[in-house]
């Protein structure tokens, strides 16, 4: 019951994204989107607020996150972006809040040359942020982006997603994906 409400709010909640991306491998399928609450709202500062929704499949489990955060890029540092910000992940008997920080690098390549993004994401709730069955969770990802057409990006990277449960500690994915993304 709880997980058909919550996938019923992120389908609700991706219906009003500013972007949206689907990644897949041999072994899994991973889609998620992002709502830009900064121009929804009309906000002007410096910092972008957000909304995201991500869905995970794998051959034996499945994961939800929602999450919430802001994003600004370093003053003085052209093309670097950090994120922070609070996640809530779900799977089968399973919950966490994780913190997560993300710094992005736009690399300074010439006209001809694709814009292109390098970055680096890492989520971490310890076990007084695991609920249920929980007892720690662990995610980093490696991404690499290239811009080949205004607003639509290639992408691929590298996932490690450990999910400590209480019994016992399970890897729910450690593999290579790419995918494609759309912005609005």
């Amino acid at each position: 019951m709880k997980k058909s409400i919550l996938t019923t709010l992120l389908v609700a909640g991706l219906l009003q994204a500013n972007s949206l991306e689907l990644n897949v491998n041999s072994n899994d399928v991973e889609f998620g989107g992002k709502l830009d609450i900064t121009s929804t709202i009309g906000y002007g500062s410096g910092t972008t607020y957000f909304l995201g929704g991500d869905y995970l499949h794998t051959d034996n489990d499945n994961l939800l996150k929602v999450s919430f955060g802001a994003s600004n890029t370093l003053s003085g540092a052209e093309g670097l972006t950090f994120t922070l910000g609070l996640e809530g992940v779900f799977g089968d008997s399973y919950v966490a809040l994780p913190f997560f920080g993300q710094a992005s690098l736009r690399l300074p390549l010439d006209e001809p040359i694709p814009a292109t993004t390098l970055s680096a994401k890492l989520s971490y709730a310890p076990s007084v942020l695991s609920f249920v069955d929980a007892d720690q969770y662990l995610e980093y990802r490696f991404e690499a982006d290239v811009e080949v057409i205004s607003n639509i990006h290639l992408y691929g990277g590298y996932r490690n997603i450990d999910t400590d449960y209480e019994t016992h500690d399970y890897n729910l994915n450690d593999s290579w994906y790419g995918g494609l993304k759309i912005s609005f």
